[in-house]
């Protein structure tokens, strides 16, 4: 646990401390998100804030790789490799669409490049929680971790449109998903270096170290170098889970803890996700393409119910906070018991966002 928490620690205050840099540099190059009539900033505001992000990434691996306990992470680099190149596939994009912005066509094929490349060198889904444990064949894995990487990415994209609200939606998970694999290993007799949790951990410290900077009234945005970065890890950090654990080795109740690598991600991104449904269905029944953006995402309807953007920003956190820490308690407490918990703290979140106060932030 320790030399996660110092990987952690390392991609927080890298990320803190190369973000002041890299807002100059989005300044000097005109990568500015400019105001739009669907956007909610008021001012020119610097992106590529995902380059931040990225340093951070890169010194919790790089610190990883020598610390005694963490090596055996690096014992066989395929998969840190396929990681990496997944990585600099999205950033690249990123950067380039946060200064010329490309067109939804363009950014789906390079997503499809970085999944791809991902998948194609190992990092894929090996077996579904169908009818017991279903296994993939090679063509079916790479195709559904394509599809899976697309989703993730896109859900994270879309909900990234309020100061500090995919970050924060991302970290939750991103602890949530910490979490849930180191105990996950301690309980099973699982290696415990494992690449998912190291990937979780810093991911974790991105967000936390990006947050400040980016919480309203933000003086960076992390832009789609950002938000896809931190989409692609959430669902490589899933991927990869799945693969560290034998289900022909569990039954019974702990089947539950060997498919929850499955349906976490899911429950991490479930207003993502949500957003990204009723955005496509809105569109297409309108005769609009899926992509073409819109003010009707449930930020902008929290802000239209009368909420300040910070709290939607929390509103929104806490509900992700409450299904992803949820998912993962019924791996480890009574079934009954988490149910009975998001009942209650749901039923108040909602009389909370039903009631804003006329003064909301």
């Amino acid at each position: 646990m320790r030399e996660y928490l110092l990987c952690l620690l390392a991609a927080t205050a890298v990320t803190y401390l190369v973000t002041p840099v890299v807002r100059v540099m989005a300044f000097r190059s005109g990568a500015m998100a400019e105001v739009r009539d669907r956007d909610v900033h008021s001012i020119p505001t610097p992106r590529w804030g995902g380059i931040a992000m990225l340093a951070g990434l890169g010194v919790a691996v790089t610190l990883a790789s020598r610390l005694p306990l963490m090596r055996t992470i690096f014992a066989d680099n395929r998969q840190i490799v396929a990681l990496l190149t997944g990585v600099a596939i999205i950033v690249v994009l990123g950067i380039v669409d946060d200064r010329v912005a490309l067109d939804a066509p363009t950014k789906l094929v390079g997503q499809i490049l970085a999944a791809g490349a991902m998948a194609s060198q190992g990092i894929t889904l090996v077996w579904l929680p169908i009818g017991g444990t279903f296994i993939l064949d090679p063509t079916t894995s790479v195709l559904l971790t394509v599809l899976v990487v697309l989703v993730s990415v896109n859900a994270v994209n879309m909900v990234d449109g309020l100061d500090g609200l995919a970050i924060s939606i991302v970290g939750i998970g991103a602890g949530a998903f910490f979490a849930y694999s180191y105990f996950l290993s301690v309980q099973n007799g699982y290696q415990r270096a494992a690449l998912a949790t190291l990937v979780s951990a810093a991911l974790l410290g991105m967000c936390v170290g990006f947050l400040p900077h980016n919480w309203y009234r933000a003086r960076i945005f992390m832009g789609d170098t950002g938000s896809m970065l931190i989409g692609l890890l959430m669902a490589a950090s899933s991927i990869m889970l799945t693969g560290q654990i034998d289900p022909g080795g569990l039954s019974g109740s702990a089947l539950l803890p060997a498919f929850l690598p499955i349906l976490l991600p899911l429950s991490i991104l479930a207003i993502p996700l949500l957003d990204l449904v009723l955005a496509v269905v809105r569109r297409t029944r309108r005769g609009r393409s899926p992509f073409a953006p819109d003010k009707e995402h449930l930020h902008h309807r929290l802000l239209d119910l009368g909420h300040g953007q910070k709290r939607a920003v929390i509103i929104m956190s806490a509900f992700t906070a409450l299904v992803a820490f949820g998912a993962v308690s019924t791996a480890f407490v009574p079934v009954w018991l988490t149910i009975t918990g998001i009942a209650v703290a749901g039923s108040t979140l909602v009389v909370w966002v039903l009631n804003p106060p006329k003064d909301a932030l």
